[in-house]
């Protein structure tokens, strides 16, 4: 079973990365418009929570939400329609980038707000418990999110009602250019959990088992009825904060420690070493994963655009 889950992890990860890479060039050759928050290096993260998770269970993200989406299983099809603002987009092409997911799959379209998902995330909670379900809910937000009053009033509603619901800060260090360090006066954020008496739980968040095993206990112990959990994945984004930012205010030898610890590296050292798999069929992996992209970019060229008579619906509610 774990063979065939690493492959899997490993297919997902580099989807995530083979995605995300090939918008970077689309911007950067002028082929696509607007901007992009990439999620290089995360990639763990986003899969270890979500792996295996149902298609009733809830996912919220952030403004950096592709790989959180596609491993929750959104169609890159549709994620790519929906960057070039197409009419088969994910979204009907009025989401954008900061903005992708598909309610058909748990993934609620993604929240570009600081740390707004975050008490949309214990409402959604409320809703399971108060309908008897035991699906949860996990919530992504980053280190800047955790100093924002959405995640307090959040955290201590989840905690008082024990709601199903797994909050995840994936601590990048850095809230755009600045440093945790000017941020915050604790040395985890997971610490904070102890106000609201939730369990809390430092990970290394470029280790992909070790962020599923920690989804785990978390995701059992939310069907069960005991409440949330805190988890901060420590983890560092290897783009910058947008794809115009050439993260200037990082040192370069903390970058070199972290580039050194790149998520799918790491899982395909040990996927070799296992001998779980060869090269060639990691190869083929990325090879299929890189069909499955162009594909989505040829698909999404050719797509039709958004109708301008379309352009009110779902902005106003019209009836009785």
């Amino acid at each position: 079973m774990e063979a065939k889950m690493l492959l899997e992890m490993y297919e997902q990860m580099d989807l995530i990365r083979t995605y995300e890479e090939t918008l970077y060039y689309l911007f950067l050759e002028g082929i696509m418009p607007g901007s992009i928050h990439q999620s290089h290096g995360q990639e763990a993260c986003a899969v270890g929570m979500l792996y295996g998770l149902r298609k009733t269970d809830y996912m919220a993200s952030t403004h950096r939400p592709a790989g959180h989406d596609i491993a929750k299983g959104v169609s890159v099809k549709d994620m790519m329609c929906e960057m070039f603002g197409k009419e088969d987009g994910c979204c009907k092409g009025r989401g954008g980038a900061m903005h992708t997911g598909d309610i058909t799959v748990g993934a609620i379209p993604a929240n570009a707000i600081v740390g707004g998902n975050i008490p949309i995330s214990t409402g959604i909670g409320l809703s399971l418990k108060m309908q008897k379900r035991d699906d949860v809910v996990v919530c992504f937000f980053g280190d800047g999110a955790s100093n924002e009053g959405a995640f307090h009033e959040g955290l201590n509603g989840a905690a008082i009602w024990k709601l199903p619901v797994i909050f995840v800060c994936e601590n990048n260090l850095y809230g755009a250019s600045t440093s945790i360090k000017n941020t915050l006066n604790i040395e985890d954020i997971a610490l904070r959990a102890d106000s609201y008496g939730m369990p809390g739980e430092v990970v290394d968040g470029n280790d992909v088992l070790a962020v599923y095993a920690a989804a785990q206990r978390a995701i059992t112990r939310a069907r069960k009825g005991e409440g949330p959990t805190l988890l901060e994945l420590k983890t560092y984004r290897i783009a910058g904060h947008s794809r115009s930012d050439g993260c200037a205010y990082r040192d370069d030898v903390e970058e070199a420690e972290w580039f050194a610890r790149d998520p799918i590296e790491l899982l395909k050292n040990k996927i070799l070493k296992e001998k779980i798999a060869d090269e060639q069929i990691l190869a083929d992996i990325h090879e299929k994963n890189e069909q499955i992209v162009n594909e989505a970019v040829d698909y999404a060229i050719e797509a039709k655009e958004p109708s301008v008579d379309d352009v009110l619906l779902n902005v106003y509610w019209e009836g009785d």
